[in-house]
């Protein structure tokens, strides 16, 4: 495009001026990406129709407004690997197929710094081979690129890819590291890291007795390392062992003794590094060789994440199905099934090779274990972390059909409640999963339209959180909607709302901005505010602090007890609407209380009351 165009542009749009550089290399011949149509070249600019025509792969000739793709498009450099893949494919395809290394420091050569974020270098080489090839590419690559004198990989997430002046065996770079390095866990990783690279650990032959000398010290100096660290650096130090014809159950501390003088299996299991939890699970196969199933059981009961599907395997390998599925039944009727469990479940509900542990377990009880689940872990978190299990029941269509095939009318109506009432969803997510409940049970729709009474409890809140939330739908409603309504009129632009791929993530925008917008109004129509002069030392109240002990292992908290939005649990201050709080409110010093979380019952003394206001802290 010209300089007139150009000028034409920024005087019907002035928010435009920063882009102008931008507009100025729109360029026949320039290459671009769009994050909806890909890999595209611009091929010229249709003065009659103000628009530019860009050949992308799947939609040659398409007209584009460049008023509305000038943040659109990502362009291209012709050195870019991307646009090389193009202009030269023989020699870029060599590479991936045959010279990965090559390819990565091809694309470090022109990053600024010559290194790249682990990151930016992914999301590039993705791009490069296409979601389904690169994952597994990009996994034999990254093992290869360790070894490979040429670059330096990080030993941090957050450290880059950096093309190093001169090569360098990544042995002795790791080696320097090592010696230098006082931190015990950081020694402990450089000399797993030293372990993975070198075959055979023939490169570090002659330095393998100082190595395993200053790792075996770094785990007896554990000062700061926690059982977990502790037992990785034992597995490490054990691997050296192996080359230097030691017996590692003769070195203390062994793995034996600090299994055996842990205080807390399920705490240690928690924190086990990834790659090793099958390791700990045969572990503690040998440490309780009467007793093993039961602990196991017990791991996998409270386990998350990868060490939920690790222990569920390494019970089916050692032909415990059956006892898993008669405790995963139990756990059930129980209501002592936790989310991780139920996550694995439902994902692997359809799984031939697990379809005996989870016969029988899709069922009205476990659509209530799992909204149980979803409102339990929304009312801990304190930001906005995704909720696994609200995620899954959300995208998985047939999942809450599935759960309701045995209902009847009144068990699927007080599913229905427990939804509408359970804070893990948006109001717009609930509509969309109390669809599926009508269309099974028609009478439901009584419980959306508001023909079925509905209890609403007032939220009491503390003047700052109140702020912020009017802060933020102060800038929802004067800045992010005004914004989307201006994208979704420019995206309407482009005619066919059918194939109209910007109109259309427009449009998405707008229903989470307005899904949000729904939910502060509804909240602030609720919120009543409290600055905690009322409450007193008698009985606790919004904004009472109290003190309690745990009856069954004489631990002692203290916890302030706040508004419904000043939950700051790492401050030890807590929502009054978290299960704990309602427990307290009203209670007086020498009152027990009880509570049950994810099946877990807990017995709590009120030692002590005092007042926030007089404590001096702040929100």
């Amino acid at each position: 495009m010209d300089k007139d165009v150009i000028d034409t542009i920024i005087a019907k749009k002035p928010g435009m001026k920063r882009l102008r550089s931008k507009l100025e290399a729109m360029q026949p011949g320039t290459y671009c990406m769009h994050r909806s149509w890909g890999f595209g070249q611009i091929t010229a600019y249709d003065e009659a129709q103000d628009k530019l025509i860009i050949d992308f792969d799947e939609k040659p000739g398409h007209a584009m407004d460049p008023a509305f793709c000038a943040d659109k498009l990502e362009l291209l450099d012709e050195s870019s690997i991307l646009v090389r893949q193009r202009t030269e494919p023989d020699v870029i395809a060599d590479m991936i197929k045959k010279r990965p290394g090559d390819l990565v420091v091809d694309i470090l050569a022109r990053c600024p710094d010559q290194s790249a974020s682990p990151t930016e270098l992914e999301n590039l080489l993705a791009r490069l081979l296409g979601p389904v090839k690169f994952k597994k590419w990009w996994t034999a690559t990254k093992k290869a690129l360790v070894k490979d004198p040429r670059i330096a990989t990080p030993s941090r997430k957050t450290d880059p890819y950096t093309l190093r002046d001169e090569p360098l065996k990544p042995e002795q770079e790791i080696l320097e590291d090592f010696y230098m390095v006082k931190q015990p866990k950081k020694k402990i990783a450089l000399a797993e890291k030293l372990y993975q690279i070198s075959e055979n650990v023939e490169e570090i032959a002659s330095d393998l007795p100082n190595i395993f000398e200053h790792l075996t010290e770094a785990v007896k100096d554990a000062m700061g390392l926690s059982y977990a660290e502790r037992l990785h650096g034992v597995w490490v130090r054990n691997d050296l062992a192996r080359h230097l014809d030691e017996d590692p159950e003769t070195i203390e501390p062994t793995s034996k003794s600090l299994i055996l003088g842990a205080n807390d299996l399920n705490q240690l299991a928690a924190e086990i590094p990834n790659g090793y939890h099958k390791r700990f699970l045969d572990l503690l196969t040998r440490v309780y060789p009467e007793d093993w199933k039961g602990v196991l059981i017990d791991i996998l009961k409270n386990s998350e994440g990868k060490m939920t599907s690790e222990s569920i395997s390494f019970l089916v390998e050692r032909d415990c199905g059956e006892m898993v599925h008669e405790h995963f039944v139990r756990w059930l009727n129980e209501q002592n099934l936790k989310g991780p469990v139920l996550y694995w479940i439902v994902k692997n509900r359809n799984s031939r090779k697990f379809a005996k542990l989870v016969d029988g377990m899709v069922s009205p009880r476990m659509l209530n274990a799992i909204l149980y689940a979803i409102d339990y872990e929304a009312l801990q978190s304190t930001g906005n972390r995704r909720i696994q299990l609200a995620d899954v029941l959300s995208d998985d269509q047939e999942l809450i059909p599935d759960m309701l095939a045995e209902a009847n009318d009144e068990i699927a109506r007080d599913l229905a409640q427990g939804l509408i009432l359970n804070q893990g969803f948006e109001d717009l997510t609930k509509k969309s999963l109390l669809a599926r409940f009508i269309k099974r049970f028609p009478s439901i729709q009584k419980l959306v339209s508001g023909e079925a009474e509905q209890k609403v409890d007032e939220l009491i809140v503390s003047q700052k959180s109140l702020d912020d939330r009017k802060a933020e739908y102060e800038e929802l409603v004067n800045v992010k909607i005004p914004e989307n309504k201006e994208a979704i009129e420019v995206a309407r632009e482009h005619g066919d709302l059918r194939e109209n791929a910007e109109y259309k993530m427009a449009r998405q925008d707008q229903e989470t901005l307005m899904a949000r917008k729904a939910l502060l109004e509804k909240d602030f129509a609720r919120a009543r505010v409290t600055d905690f002069t009322n409450v007193t030392n008698d009985a606790v109240g919004i904004g009472s602090i109290v003190e309690i002990e745990d009856t069954d292992s004489g631990e002692v908290q203290n916890y302030a007890l706040m508004g419904a939005w000043d939950s700051a649990p790492e401050d030890n201050i807590l929502s009054y609407k978290t299960p704990l709080g309602q427990a307290l409110m009203n209670k007086q010093a020498g009152n027990t209380v009880q509570t049950e979380i994810d099946g877990q019952v807990h017995n709590w003394k009120l030692k002590s009351i005092s007042r926030w206001i007089d404590s001096g802290r702040k929100l």
